[in-house]
């Protein structure tokens, strides 16, 4: 998953030149704010964010002066050693490539809500680098606030953990508890526990003040003083998360660095550990190679201890550029009698089922490689050797299993070369895949963060190259010389990553089987499944958006009638003036200017008091829904096969899962009526059916085998509801006189614990008090006493070992094990709890997938098409559906020996949504 790094420059600087001694340059220029600062901006480019920002407040009021002039009037003014640091923090910040932020009549809080939600939104992984108690009201699945000063991160685990609610109550919290550096008013003599206590009791800030009259003593007085105050001090503790800015998330990229600049400065202010890091880069910073673009979605793990990269193995290479038959003829003679072949493509597109080949790379010994140029097309382009030629030439090697081959992200250049009746075989190893099971969250495994991690080798940049955004060539406008330094560096550093990596793996037994039984033999079957890709009925598709569209006209004219006139739904400027100015509703939040909002938390935040929020939020979702699906997929259809080829992507998630983009798969919704219908598009060609095969509970089934507790397994081995079969052991009744809601809190439980949820959880999702949550979770561990003694000793394992196992050797890394921070803690020991089950589903569907694509190699009856979660779909001619299916639930089955059955739940139909 991609990353975007937010650095809250007010907050750092602050707190830096409080929390560093008085340091000064030999000018006597104070520079200790100045050093925290630049070590912690230099921390963040090692890390190697996709996006990043440098956001600060800009000079001048914002609007919460005018909602309160009282608004931070007891701050002191800026201490004169901070405010001549302030202007060298931003030369440096800007030489460095920050894009940097500062919006007038806001606060930099405020540009940091904006763009996290805009990152979130197209899927991308925020990290808040702040110490800013006001922004864990952002935290959520995908943003974590980082305090790089006390090396303390908080998701949402930890915010529970630090304040005692979940970060949608930090506003609430705020308004009570008031801040009295920022002169919020708050409630008198209400402190931390007492706003959690409240918000316990009464949910929310509403609900704390319409049971004001409840709180007894002295408090309780404060509080009702404090009621007409409170909406204010709301206001003013909520994040704006509308601003308009002229910059969007996905603009946030790394610009090129100013060294002469960066140079005269750190040699200014004495800052000789980043003077020296700077003479030691040979390349600024730099995107990754597009060959490699592979998502990343980890769980931010901690890697094994780092060793030192191999010297022999950093040296500068010699590469050939291969343009006569002589050259090419002396290299076929090497590649014939080579051991081992790295090899890489080079294309036109990362789209493998839109590209065409511009060149190909080998090596066949460290530090010598070879470019053969075959569809570059530039004006004046030398003389290339002819494409069909070659590649009829390498076919044999190729295509021989016993010729073994080693690749980067080797799937894609596979799927490349079928495109010239290409077959490859014999591929023995993948550097990406050897970092992935070696640790795959020590580092990101696209071969330019590998190279410099395991080699101490900075790679030739695409941009570098093909230069970046708008004037970004193709690679086959690339001169010939330049593309062989960067094609020839990647078959070269392929094979150096081999040399490095594979000794790690020999050393590790387990790891080594799952590479070589797991992973490996992978690659194939998916790369199969990706040319195969789905095919898509794009009619059913035009009338769902039809209908869609039809929905949306009836909303629309629902929503004229109550306004008594037509007006543009999709214009926050026109609802603005229909909700507040004609309708007179009461606006429950503003924009930073201060206007009414009517965004989805203001529109839902009014809901309740008139009809036309309602229809407008509905209304949005039917368009996000016409907009990400209806109308989308038909548009991504390949126009050389007729189908939509998804990529899967086996280095991207840290517990083992396969994860799908362009079309995300794995998104699709499926528990809606509207997801369900976008099923039904996915369908199969006349005379065919599409099988779905999809393991039942499977990690409910693997917690059993791991735990070994005797009711667990009696209750799978029994068959039947094992989550009514829970209720019976836990509320102590016969199967038969278990009600819903016992089997609802039964099923709760079964899977919360999984992911180590808490008393506080299940209450929340069961809708009971703690107390009551509680007694269910000890009645439960009593009647299971084995899953008690399992996450026990896992978390045991973990602090010991740093890392878990899943059930065939895979690990997984975990941080903050050992964090002071008791919810950052607590957050990795569930995790730990978690992952060997998660991580075994993995590795089971992996090996059931190419158990049944061996079944399959030599059928002309069925195909794997895609992969998603625990479910596995083909497409089966019609008249082979029964031995299919049969053959499919078998291997799928005996995919794992485990304590308990593995079953799998198998459907057919004409499309998706009939078979699952």
């Amino acid at each position: 998953m991609a990353k975007l790094i937010l650095i809250d420059g007010s907050s750092y600087l602050y707190r830096a030149f409080h929390a560093l001694p008085p340091l000064t340059n030999t000018r006597g220029e104070p520079t200790g704010a100045l050093f925290g600062v630049v070590n912690m901006l230099r921390a963040t480019l090692k890390a190697q964010p996709e996006f990043l920002a440098f956001v600060c407040d800009a000079p001048g009021p914002t609007f919460r002066d005018a909602l309160y002039d009282q608004y931070k009037a007891h701050r002191p003014p800026m201490p004169d050693d901070l405010r001549s640091q302030v202007q060298p923090m931003m030369d440096i910040v800007g030489a460095l490539g920050f894009p940097i932020l500062c919006e007038p009549g806001v606060e930099a809080d405020d540009v940091i809500g904006t763009i996290a939600r805009q990152a979130e939104a197209l899927g991308v992984e925020v990290e808040i680098s702040t110490g800013d108690k006001d922004l864990a009201q952002l935290v959520g699945p995908r943003v974590t606030l980082v305090n790089t000063m006390t090396n303390t991160t908080l998701d949402i685990a930890g915010v529970i953990e630090k304040f005692g609610v979940p970060p949608n109550r930090i506003i609430d919290f705020l308004s009570l508890t008031g801040d009295s550096i920022d002169n919020v008013p708050g409630v008198t003599k209400c402190g931390p526990k007492t706003a959690a206590k409240w918000l316990a009791e009464y949910d929310s800030l509403d609900g704390v003040m319409a049971n004001a009259d409840k709180v007894g003593g002295k408090i309780g007085e404060y509080l009702r003083e404090a009621l007409p105050s409170l909406p204010l001090s709301r206001e003013l503790v909520t994040i704006k998360v509308d601003v308009p800015l002229q910059l969007h998330a996905s603009d946030l990229t790394l610009r090129e660095r100013d060294i002469p600049k960066l140079r005269e400065m750190y040699e200014r202010y004495g800052f000789k550990a980043a003077l020296k890091d700077l003479d030691a880069e040979g390349q600024p910073v730099g995107a990754h190679s597009v060959r490699d673009a592979v998502p990343v979605e980890s769980d931010r793990t901690q890697g094994a201890l780092p060793q030192a990269p191999d010297a022999a193995l950093s040296v500068p290479g010699e590469y050939e550029l291969v343009t006569t038959p002589e050259q090419f003829a002396i290299w076929l003679q090497q590649l014939h009698a080579a051991e081992l072949i790295a090899f890489d493509t080079e294309t036109t597109s990362i789209d493998a089922m839109r590209a065409e080949i511009v060149g190909i790379s080998f090596a066949v010994e460290a530090a010598r490689a070879c470019y053969i140029p075959l569809g570059h097309d530039y004006p004046g382009v030398p003389q290339q050797l002819n494409r069909d030629d070659v590649l009829r030439a390498l076919k044999p090697i190729f295509e021989d299993a016993n010729k073994f081959k080693l690749g980067q992200h080797a799937k894609y250049d596979i799927n490349i070369l079928s495109h010239y009746d290409i077959a490859v075989q014999g591929l023995l190893h993948d550097s990406m895949l050897e970092s992935y099971v070696w640790n795959a969250t020590a580092t990101r495994h696209d071969m330019d963060s590998l190279a410099k991690k395991y080699l101490g080798y900075e790679t030739i940049k695409y941009e570098q190259v093909a230069g970046k955004g708008a004037k970004q060539i193709s690679f086959s406008q690339v001169d010939l010389e330049t593309a062989c330094r960067y094609a020839a560096e990647d078959a070269d550093i392929t094979l150096r990553l081999h040399l490095a990596l594979w000794p790690r793996l020999e050393s590790a037994p387990a790891l080594r089987g799952v590479y070589e039984k797991i992973e490996i033999p992978l690659v194939p079957v998916l790369a199969a499944m990706e040319r195969r890709g789905v095919l898509i009925d794009g009619d059913v598709l035009r009338t769902q958006s039809q209908q869609l569209g039809k929905r949306m006209l009836e909303l629309q004219q629902q929503s004229y009638a109550l306004a008594g006139h037509e007006f543009n739904l999709d214009s926050p400027k026109q609802l603005q003036a229909v909700l507040f100015d004609e309708l007179g509703l009461q606006a429950k939040l503003k924009t930073p200017t201060g206007q009414p909002s009517t965004n989805e938390e203001a529109l839902e935040a009014i809901a309740d008091t008139h009809e036309l929020p309602r229809l407008i939020l509905d209304y949005r979702g039917l368009a996000k829904l016409r907009s990400t699906y209806t109308d989308k997929l038909s548009g991504i259809v390949n126009p050389r096969t007729g189908r939509v080829h998804t990529s899967y992507h086996q280095g991207a998630v840290a517990t083992g899962r396969i994860s799908s983009s362009d079309p995300n798969l794995q998104n699709i919704p499926v528990r809606t009526e509207e997801g369900r219908r976008i099923r039904q598009a996915f369908i199969a060609p006349p005379g065919w059916k599409v099988l779905a095969a999809d393991y039942s509970q499977i990690e409910l089934r693997i917690m059993a085998h791991l735990s070994g507790d005797e009711g667990l397994l009696r209750a799978f081995r029994e068959g039947g509801d094992v989550h009514r079969a829970t209720a019976a052991e836990v509320f102590g009744l016969a199967p038969e006189d278990v009600s819903t809601n016992q089997r609802r809190a039964a099923k709760a439980i079964n899977f919360g614990l999984m992911y180590g949820m808490s008393a506080f959880g299940l209450a929340r999702q069961l809708g009971v008090d703690r107390g009551e949550a509680s007694d269910y979770m000890a009645r439960y561990f009593s009647r299971y006493p084995g899953v008690r003694n399992y996450m026990d000793s896992t978390r045991d394992q973990a602090h010991r070992d740093g890392y878990v196992e899943t059930i065939f050797g895979r690990r997984l890394y975990l941080e903050n094990l050992t964090s002071r921070n008791q919810g950052l803690r607590q957050g990795a020991e569930r995790a730990a709890v978690n992952a060997p089950m998660q991580g075994s589903a993995a590795d089971i569907i992996k090996r059931a997938m190419i158990a049944v694509a061996a079944w399959l190699k030599d059928r002309n009856d069925a195909t794997m098409l895609m992969q998603v979660h625990d479910e596995l779909v083909f497409e089966v001619r019609a008249d082979s559906v029964d031995e299919v299916r049969a053959a499919v639930i078998e291997r799928m089955s005996g995919a794992a020996e485990l304590a308990v059955p593995l079953l799998v739940d198998a459907g057919v139909g004409d499309n998706w949504d009939e078979a699952h």
